[in-house]
Parts: C-alpha cells; sequence; structure tokens
C-alpha cells in the first residue's frame, strides 16, 4: 500500500487519538482520550507528529519522535500508533522506515523504548534491526518495564 507520511494538522489530530486509544499502548497509557489528545496535541506543536495518509486522504497512522530526545543527541521515536482497520497492512512499517531515513540521514544511532507488555512489538522491531541496550522499569508507569532498544545506522 502507497502511503503520504506528512507533518501533521489539526485535521488529523482525532484520528490520531483514536488510532492510540484503540491500542494496548492506549490502554496502558492513555486510558482516557483527553491524555491522549493532550499528549498530541503538544507533538503537534513542537512539529514531531507524522501522518500516513493513504490514497484518499485517510489518516491510516502516526508516528511522533524527536531528532535530539535520546541523550540530548540521537532521535528518539516516542509512539507509533495505527488505526484499527489498518493494522497489519504495513503501515507501522512504513512509518518506522520514515522516521528512519529522516534519522539516520545525520544520526549514527536511533532510540526507543517498548514496553513488557508488547512482546510482539519488541520482536518485530529486533527483525527490523534495532537491538536492547537496557531495561527501565517504572520509566512511565508503574509496574511496567520499558526496554531501550538501539538501532544503528548501516
Amino acid at each position: 500500500m502507497q502511503l503520504d507520511i506528512v507533518p501533521a494538522t489539526m485535521a488529523h489530530l482525532e484520528a490520531c487519538v483514536a488510532a492510540v486509544c484503540a491500542s494496548r499502548l492506549g490502554e496502558i497509557y492513555f486510558p482516557a482520550p483527553e491524555k491522549a489528545r493532550a499528549a498530541l496535541t503538544e507533538c503537534l506543536i513542537k512539529e514531531e507528529l507524522f501522518v500516513a495518509l493513504d490514497a484518499t486522504g485517510a489518516c491510516l497512522g502516526f508516528i511522533t519522535f524527536t531528532l535530539n530526545g535520546a541523550f540530548h543527541s540521537f532521535p528518539y521515536l516516542h509512539i507509533v500508533a495505527v488505526a484499527e482497520a489498518a493494522r497489519g497492512r504495513g503501515v507501522g512499517t512504513q512509518l518506522l522506515a520514515y522516521f528512519e531515513r529522516i534519522a539516520f540521514a545525520e544520526h549514527s544511532k536511533a532510540f526507543l523504548v517498548v514496553a513488557d507488555f508488547n512482546p510482539e512489538v519488541q520482536r518485530l522491531y529486533e527483525r527490523l534491526g534495532y537491538h536492547q541496550v537496557g531495561a527501565i522499569p517504572n520509566l512511565y508507569k508503574e509496574g511496567v518495564t520499558e526496554h531501550l532498544m538501539l538501532k544503528e545506522r548501516d
């Protein structure tokens, strides 16, 4: 599926909120849509929110990242979420590829964290070349360990 990945606008915000709230990540970290909306609005204002649009202009998912978020030196991927109806169609993989094109244009490393309740996503990141370099218990939520993952430019 061919997607356009572009900077998000306010018109995309509710589709992004819906995508994250319908995910396991959203269930744990954003139990109310207002929390997701506030976090994503902040990303939008900082110009760190990008959306995947299909040929009709429908928002199928999003990614948030900052280019100097990990140790004030390296790109850090914050959230990837795909609309429920679009899962399993390569949207998330295309969003990750977009992040990596930008990240590795000027940096040698990129980081992300993945929660222990999301082992299938951790396996996806490993297949894409990320490897765990640490674990941070209780980083975002008490009782959840985040696995710090690193990918180095080829």
